[in-house]
């Protein structure tokens, strides 16, 4: 057995190379020298999903494209007769669209390396690939010694300590020294969390500092706890629509404007297009669990439970406490919160698209810190207000109105903007601030 308990890039190419040839985990194992269950955690974790279809066939991926019967779903083609299902577009127009699985990647070897039915599989594939699961690997082995290994609970518990003796003119040190039994962490720490903005105080409150020249780095952020993944993957999301298929899915991110200063939250429900943005003073779990606890107190529990049911979002540290959105004040259940795999933003395809027409007024590089809540809705409304061919020419205000009335529209701080009057340009900005 290796004395390195971590495989190497050799290792990888092994295994790789094995699973091509259609070799079985345990064979695979034996031949690296690693045990079987390694082998096989190392194949799920690291597989990349691929897009790649078959030659010669249409991939439609819908679990019902078999029996379906639909016809001119996408409105552009009146003469046409044919089947969409027949229809190269039929996944990206169809508002019923469920996506079929392969269920031989929920057994070993987990992946469609070695397949023979690869060539004429029209389903979502999963490789693994020794060059990106390496690299994976090595970034994961660089986020795990990065951040700061601090709840924020914790944090704010220091900063409410802190903070006010500096501004009261006391440094870090004599802070720590004369309460030594409330702190459990190094006073290097402390210079560390202020430095990196984490805290109220901010280093220009500290004489000292201001006479230092500063040195270029990157505000701390949080570490993200990799449990909370647990049970949240995008296969078992797969698993739970498959359960629920009348379920509707909105997915979630966050748009970054200055780094270290304000961000967006969105969240968009693919089903009408329509995108709900909220501007948060940081990027942090404690502010995203703020604006659920909004949401659920202008929707109301009944109506939260209907736009909200199903959430989708990527792995940033924001999104790393799933209970503070999944749960309701009283301990109910209210939503249910999964992860896309790994630098996968194709799982999430439709939000990213939307963010599109978001940075048509707000570019990348712009900072968020001069914009207001009520700002951000008038700028929505008019994204909202955008028609869409996907959607048949409508607007995404306008469905969501029909499926969940006026008045939560307007709750929601979006309203509609005329067609001949809607701006999707920066210039917007300089009209409504």
């Amino acid at each position: 057995m290796p004395k390195n308990k971590h495989l190497t890039n050799e290792e990888r190419f092994d295994i790789e190379h094995m699973l091509k040839e259609g070799n079985s985990i345990k064979k695979i194992a034996k031949t690296v020298g690693k045990h079987h269950s390694t082998i096989a955690r190392e194949i799920k974790n690291r597989a990349v999903e691929s897009n790649k279809g078959a030659v010669g066939r249409i991939s439609n991926r819908c679990v019902k494209r078999i029996s379906c019967s639909k016809i001119q779903l996408c409105l552009n083609k009146p003469d046409c007769t044919r089947r969409c299902s027949t229809c190269k577009h039929c996944n990206e127009v169809c508002p019923d669209f469920v996506e079929d699985v392969c269920v031989k990647l929920f057994s070993p070897p987990y992946v469609c390396n070695g397949c023979p039915e690869g060539h004429q599989c029209v389903l979502r594939k999963r490789f693994y690939l020794h060059k990106a699961a390496h690299k994976d690997y090595q970034t994961v082995l660089v986020e795990s010694r990065a951040g700061a290994n601090i709840t924020e609970e914790e944090l704010l518990e220091i900063d409410q300590l802190v903070s006010p003796l500096i501004l009261q003119g006391q440094s870090v040190h004599h802070i720590m020294v004369n309460n030594p039994d409330l702190f459990n962490v190094h006073e290097k720490t402390i210079y560390r969390y202020i430095t990196g903005k984490m805290f109220s105080a901010k280093n220009g409150d500290m004489p000292r500092i201001c006479m230092l020249k500063p040195r270029k780095s990157k505000p701390v952020e949080h570490k993200v706890d990799s449990k909370c993944r647990i049970g949240r993957t995008h296969n078992d999301y797969l698993v739970f629509v498959d359960a629920n298929p009348d379920i509707r899915v909105a997915e979630m991110d966050t748009v970054i404007g200055r780094i270290g200063g304000k961000a967006i939250l969105t969240i968009m429900l693919p089903w009408c297009g329509f995108m709900l943005a909220r501007l948060r003073n940081r990027n942090d779990a404690r502010s995203v669990k703020e604006q659920f606890q909004w949401l659920w107190e202008v929707l109301g529990p009944e109506l939260f439970a209907i736009i909200l049911p199903l959430l989708l979002t990527d792995n940033g540290s924001e999104f790393s406490d799933p209970a503070a959105i999944e749960m309701a004040p009283d301990g109910t259940r209210r939503s249910h919160l999964f992860y896309c795999d790994p630098r996968a933003t194709n799982q999430k395809a439709r939000i990213e698209r939307n963010h599109e027409l978001l940075r048509t007024i707000l570019p990348k590089g712009t900072s968020f810190d001069g914009l207001t809540q009520d700002a951000l809705d008038t700028i929505m409304s008019h994204v909202n207000s955008y028609s869409r061919p996907s959607l048949a020419d409508k607007a995404p205000a306008d469905l969501f109105a029909y499926a969940y009335g006026e008045s939560a529209l307007t709750a929601l701080g979006i309203r509609r903007i005329p067609s001949n009057q809607i701006i999707l340009k920066p210039k917007l900005i300089e009209q409504i601030m």
